[in-house]
């Protein structure tokens, strides 16, 4: 019986260091097939999707969506029943980006790639590879893996922007007032009136029980700011007001869903919070 080979992809937005890692990972791993290369997060999640790869190797910092986030994006929306890629991140030298993948056993390259490091690389991917792991238990422990990475403050390029008091070691209280500009006027609207946050575009949606208000804070920037005890993330867009989650329903394919008191829309909880409803 002919085993096929592996296949991989590549998402990477220099050209040059795309170029050289397929180089480098021809010579390598001859047997390794890369079956595309895209330039950002968006397309490396796409085309991950389409073709479904048994080896990714993503950029930390690309353009629309970070490494890190297109492999959260990537594992929600993996199918049932099959294996999760084996995922390798590549970075520019950051001890501390390092020490985080080093603490959670996830692979890493540091650019640019040397022939010797990428051959550990390969070995490590082989040897997973042949294990063969169970699609369950291989695609939830790469979501532990990157819910501690995204989690880790050793990742600073990925971490909420905190506010002055809190950069300084002051513990800043919680947002209890957002300002949001319409036109020539700005709502005050108190904090304990939003039901979710919901990330769109260049825009932050911030809907109450009555209306909705549009805010230009990234998400991030607004979690660092909120009371996390109050509003979960549910989502890599959705910060939820966890006491007005009325039900949370799975659907035939697995997936979560919310309903918030006031609300008439469902939202999506992501595989990578699925852990924050564990009676499902």
């Amino acid at each position: 019986m002919n085993v096929p080979a592996p296949r991989a992809l590549i998402a990477e937005d220099e050209p040059l260091l795309a170029a050289q890692l397929q180089h480098e990972l021809a010579q390598a791993w001859p047997g390794l097939a890369v079956v595309a290369t895209v330039a950002d997060g968006l397309s490396a999640v796409r085309r991950a999707l389409e073709l479904l790869p048994d080896v990714l190797f993503f950029d930390i910092r690309m353009p629309g969506l970070s490494g890190l986030d297109a492999a959260v994006e990537l594992a929600d929306g993996w199918p049932a029943g099959r294996a999760f890629p084996a995922l390798v991140f590549v970075t520019a030298y950051d001890q501390y980006a390092v020490q985080a993948f080093e603490a959670q056993a996830v692979d890493y390259l540091l650019k640019p790639v040397q022939a010797a490091r990428l051959q550990k690389t390969v070995q490590k991917l082989q040897l997973a590879l042949a294990a063969n792991a169970s699609s369950a238990m291989n695609i939830e422990a790469t979501v532990m893996q990157l819910r501690h990475l995204l989690e880790s403050q050793a990742l600073g390029a990925v971490q909420p922007l905190q506010p002055p008091a809190q950069a300084s070691g002051m513990a800043a209280p919680p947002l209890t007032l957002i300002q949001a500009s319409h036109g020539t006027q700005i709502h005050m609207v108190p904090v304990s009136d939003v039901l979710y946050f919901e990330a769109a575009d260049k825009y932050v949606r911030v809907l109450t029980a009555e209306r909705e208000y549009l805010i230009r804070t990234p998400l991030r920037e607004l979690t660092g700011q909120l009371d996390a005890g109050v509003f979960w993330q549910v989502h890599r867009s959705i910060l939820v007001r966890a006491g007005s989650i009325t039900t949370v329903t799975r659907d035939e394919s697995g997936k979560l869903h919310l309903e918030m008191a006031g609300r008439p829309e469902r939202l999506p909880v992501s595989r990578l919070y699925a852990h924050l409803f564990k009676a499902m």
